[in-house]
Parts: structure tokens; sequence; C-alpha cells
């Protein structure tokens, strides 16, 4: 046994990597929505990066550590306390049985992340442990957690167990209920920590715009990379929603389905857009303006309603290149985590 639910708070649900190879048949990926605080978690466990862990929404979430566990915390800045203090966030943490860890609500960002050593281990469907809520498959039964819902927990990686051992002996020691090495991982483009975030008009999320036909007038493209948007809050794992200056198509016609992926921007008729998430459709009629960045998804999943947001023009070329170099900055974090040994 694992971690014990004891209240779910707003929303949390057990995402991995994602499914892959059924998009075809009308199967969305999913999968944790801010990737890079998702692998990063796992990365802080031992786990590979995909392995099945809990993503939290905007905080309240109470979890009972059902056996001595090794866990890390990731994402939003949604404060976990436990044994009278405050968990540190991205570093590995050793909690002893029974203690239970209470999230405050997200003073920053949207979703935080929670990896165990081992993965949670629920049945695969359709080669993911993930939840897909609108499918009903996945997870904890295709649903949110629940108070008194069980999570079983995977077998550690012989990293895992040996900074569990080295831990339980710190807080030992020192008559605690868990206990924290010093250092932490802190990648570039962590979603919450960068400057995009910190910006003066908001969020800043770079996008390809789209190469399809003419859908929109020139007036609305332009406004489109112009003018600020607002996170709504009717938004969810689906897509965000925003709200700002409408955007006019060129023609309004009926538009045969085609296949959309996260981070497609769609402009339905009323001229707001949605910006498509990990649970999107597979297919869309909706015409599109651009396409958000990969390397952005997770900026794009730690909105919260009411945060502001931007789009800047960008060019697949550089879309590419930083994704790339992002994929490199976190092997560098992989391998570095890695050579963290106890007592070294």
């Amino acid at each position: 046994m694992g971690l014990i639910v004891r209240a779910p708070g707003l929303l949390t649900t057990v995402q991995d990597g994602g499914r892959a190879g059924y998009r075809a048949i009308g199967v969305t990926a999913g999968g944790a929505m801010d990737e890079v605080a998702f692998r990063t978690a796992n990365l802080l466990v031992g786990n590979p990066e995909g392995a099945a862990g809990l993503e939290m929404t905007l905080g309240g979430a109470e979890l009972e550590a059902a056996d001595d566990l090794l866990i890390a915390v990731t994402g939003a800045e949604m404060p976990p306390a436990a044994d009278g203090g405050r968990l540190p966030l991205r570093r590995p943490v050793w909690v002893r049985r029974g203690t239970v860890i209470r999230f405050g609500r997200a003073a920053r960002g949207c979703r935080a992340y929670v990896a165990v050593a081992g993965g949670i281990d629920m049945p695969p469907v359709l080669g993911g442990r993930g939840t897909d809520v609108r499918a009903g498959f996945g997870g904890a039964d295709g649903r949110p957690l629940r108070a008194g819902d069980a999570l079983p927990a995977g077998a550690p990686s012989a990293w895992a167990a040996a900074w569990a051992a080295a831990l339980a002996a710190e807080a030992a020691a020192a008559g605690r209920a868990w206990a924290a090495p010093g250092w932490c991982a802190l990648p570039e483009g962590f979603a919450g920590g960068g400057s995009a975030r910190d910006a003066a008009d908001g969020v800043v999320l770079r996008a390809v715009p789209s190469a399809g036909p003419e859908a929109f007038t020139a007036e609305a493209r332009e406004r489109f990379f112009r003018e600020p948007y607002t996170a709504a809050p009717d938004s969810d794992r689906m897509g965000v929603r925003l709200t700002g200056p409408p955007l006019e198509l060129a023609v309004r016609t009926e538009m045969r389905s085609r296949g959309v992926l996260p981070g497609a921007v769609q402009v339905p008729a009323g001229g707001q857009p949605i910006v498509l998430g990990a649970d999107c459709q597979t297919t869309g009629g909706y015409p599109v303006i651009a396409h958000v960045a990969a390397v952005d998804l997770p900026l794009l999943a730690q909105l919260r309603p009411g945060d502001r947001v931007r789009f800047r023009p960008i060019g697949v070329d550089e879309a590419h290149r930083l994704l790339l170099r992002r994929e490199a900055e976190l092997r560098l974090l992989a391998a570095g985590i890695r050579c963290r040994l106890p007592n070294r």
C-alpha cells in the first residue's frame, strides 16, 4: 500500500505520461498537464519519467502515507505540511507510515504533482494508468479521487531505496516524521518559476501562427498576438478558455473536422479562443488560429482563473529548437539527480 486519500481537494487524479498510439480510434493521449513538473517529480524519486503519480488542481488535498514512502512534490506552489512542519518542494522527501500530508491552496500556479517511489500502481488501461475522466477509464475507475481511495505503490528503484534508508535514519535521529536532503531540482522552464510568468503583462505563450486556410480576418490575426487575454474559470484539462477581444472569422461557414493536438488554439463562433489541453478531443471543427509551442504547454497548465496571458509569434523551426533544448536540459537534470547519492 502507498497512499490513502483522506480528502481529494478540488480535483485530484492519477496521471501518467499519457497513452500513445490510440488517437486514430478517438482516444486522447491524456497524461499530466504540466509534463515538466510531472517528469521532474518522478526523477526525484527514482522512477521512470512517465510513471503514474497524482495531479492536484488548486489544492486542498490530504494524503496519508500507508507505508514508509519516498515522495516528491513539484509544480504549483501548493505548500504541503506534515508533522507540524512544511515539506520542501522539488526534492525527495521520506515520510513515515501514518504521516498525514496536507496541501494548502495554491499560492502560485494551478497544478501540483506528487510522485511516489515505485509509482502509483493502478491497473493499466490501453497502455496507461492515467485517468480519462470524460471517457471514464484509467486511474481510480476513471474518476477523480475521493476520500478513502487507497493508492498502491510499486517497488522502488535501488536509488530510491538508498535515499529512503538514509533519510529514514536522519528522521529517526531528529525525532521527526519526515526528512529531505538539502539539495533540490530547479530545472529551467519549470512552470511557475520562469521569467515568462513574472512578466508585467502576465504569462507569455509562444505560438506558431496557423498555416491553414485564411479563416480569420487580417485584423483578428494581428489582434490575437497584440492583445492580452484572461484565463476563464470554466477552463479544465480539455482546454483553457480565454476571454478578451473577440476574433472575427473572414468567412462564417461550417468546417470539416480535422485532427487537433494539445496547444491548438481553437476559435468558436463567439470569437473567444480555447487553447486545447492534455485531455482535448482528437478531432475538432473550429478554426485554429495558432498552435502554442510544446515547450510552453507547462506554462499553459499552470494558468489560474483570472491570470493574464499574451501570445508571441514564433516559427516552426524555433519551436522545434526550443523543445530540443528543453529536452537536453531535462536529460542533464536526470543525470544530475542520478549522481546524487546519500552521504555525497
